[in-house]
């Protein structure tokens, strides 16, 4: 379960942050997770509350914005929804493509005090 290791990541950027900030506590904090990062949704949230306890986190607002999956294929150009990496294009089936998007895992914004 690498999730617990992401949510104390995410806790270290909070700290140094907040730190440079000269805050005291993060009451909000925004994340932007790709369908295709590897992430588990639900392995996250279930982590959370152990990976914050008893830091800048601990009493912090957590929202998720899910980057839907997107590839382009080098054969056709056409731009198209992915579930998986390895689905082909809908339109000439190639397995040729570029991942626009989907694969982010960031702190997008934390609002702190």
């Amino acid at each position: 379960m690498h999730e617990l290791s992401i949510a104390l990541g995410i806790v270290k950027i909070a700290e140094e942050e907040t730190t440079k900030a000269n805050a005291k506590k993060v009451d909000l904090i925004e994340l932007e997770i790709g369908t295709l990062a590897g992430i588990e949704f639900d392995s996250l949230d279930f982590v959370w509350p152990a990976a914050v306890k008893g830091t800048v986190l601990e009493h912090a607002k957590k929202t998720t914005i899910v980057i839907e999956a997107k590839g382009k294929c080098l054969d056709c150009d056409t731009v198209f929804d992915l579930e998986n990496v390895f689905d082909p294009c809908p339109i000439c089936h190639s397995f040729l493509k570029g991942i626009i998007q989907g694969k982010e895992l960031r702190v997008k914004s934390m609002e702190v005090s």
